[in-house]
């Protein structure tokens, strides 16, 4: 593999000062169901594949703070 493989193509507007870097794979969908099979919930949630990544990353918060809280609960004792 050569080292231009690796480069990332940020480009800059005109008076910005911090590149912009591609957008990522976008495509809609009918229902947070359809989302979560077509494109995972973590491809959902973590890459923005479709219009549902802002819900299904307010879900894995709550999960991760459930689980969270629950360690330290059980730590606690």
């Amino acid at each position: 593999m050569a080292d231009s493989d690796n480069v990332v193509d940020f480009t800059v507007k005109k008076g910005e000062r911090i590149p912009r870097k591609p957008l990522g794979e976008y495509s809609e969908v009918d229902s947070l169901r359809e989302a979560i099979a077509r494109d995972g919930f973590l491809g959902t949630a973590m890459d923005d594949k479709n219009q549902y990544g802002p819900v299904s990353m307010m879900i894995l918060l709550l999960i991760v703070a459930t689980i969270t809280g629950l360690v330290l609960k059980l730590l606690s004792r």
